[in-house]
């Protein structure tokens, strides 16, 4: 899992709608939320996590004036396991947002993408840029623009940043071994600390939030051969919709320094860096976060 985060979390009883539609291979998917006014549609990370650890993403929807509609991607929460595997590679997910879209009615869609969504979020926007009104890419992935890994000298600069915490050592050294390839449910609830300002009861049960049993097989096929950066980042060129870039200070997966290079990729784009978050802001620092995006969502 290259990259994957408890602002109201759905609580133990509490229902939350769900509702399903047919995606372009017959595919029978599911988002959480309801598209009863403006809609945000929001790409969880992982790649393959059920979106309710993004909760109410410290309450955006309020705070834009959005309904927040959650993509349960394919093999997901209550989206169906495709009958071909390939699908679950991040290009071939495009034609997924882009069925949630016509599904919803919307001619135009605000689409915010968290981590390793955000690469299928860029995708889409270069298969599609009409179709983009707003993209917000918060903590990015960004193997799609060609800016994943960072280099080694920025990843140990960002995970510098930490080693006054007790947590440190044995944090940094499974985050490095899952950089290398060897990643799995528990080295990611080892170097989990790392995704949060602080690492506390609170983060630690946020940090088990949406994991799912075919995080890994997905996550094994989500990357494999889905990325043309060169031809993506030209594709890009035909964007016109404005995007935000946003990025915790202490995150590591993006670094800021590294997030910010992604700007370049489009033509009318910003960076935000959120002081003092990391990989889960909306954990982190719910109002800094929901100002920040609702301006621009505005």
């Amino acid at each position: 899992m290259k990259a994957t985060g408890l602002a109201a979390a759905p609580r133990v009883g509490q229902a939350v709608r769900v509702t399903r539609f047919a995606s372009y291979d017959g595919t029978m998917l599911s988002y959480r939320g309801t598209a009863s006014g403006p809609v945000v549609v929001c790409l969880p990370g992982g790649p393959a996590r059920n979106p309710v650890y993004l909760g109410d993403l410290g309450g955006l929807g309020a705070a834009s004036g959005r309904d927040l509609v959650m993509l349960e991607t394919r093999g997901t929460g209550e989206s169906a396991v495709p009958a071909d595997n390939t699908t679950y590679r991040c290009d071939r997910q495009v034609g997924d947002v882009e069925a949630l879209r016509m599904h919803l009615g919307l001619d135009r869609l605000d689409l915010l993408a968290h981590s390793a969504g955000a690469n299928l979020a860029v995708l889409y926007a270069a298969r599609y840029p009409d179709r983009i009104r707003r993209l917000v890419l918060l903590a990015p992935g960004l193997y799609a623009l060609g800016l994943a890994p960072p280099p080694a000298a920025v990843l140990a600069a960002a995970l510098a940043r930490r080693s006054a915490e007790p947590w440190y050592a044995e944090a940094r050294d499974a985050f490095l071994a899952a950089q290398a390839g060897r990643d799995s449910v528990a080295s990611l609830r080892r170097y989990a600390p790392l995704y949060y300002r602080r690492w506390n009861e609170t983060t630690r049960a946020h940090a088990d939030l949406g994991l799912e049993p075919r995080a890994a097989l997905i996550a094994a096929r989500y990357y494999r051969r889905a990325f043309d950066p060169a031809a993506t980042v030209a594709a890009l060129a035909r964007l016109t919709a404005p995007v935000l870039v946003y990025a915790g200070e202490l995150d590591v997966i993006p670094p800021a320094a590294q997030a910010a290079r992604a700007v370049g990729c489009f033509p009318d784009a910003e960076f935000a860096v959120h002081p003092g978050a990391s990989h889960m802001p909306w954990v982190d620092d719910p109002a800094w976060l929901t100002a920040r995006i609702a301006r621009f969502l505005a």
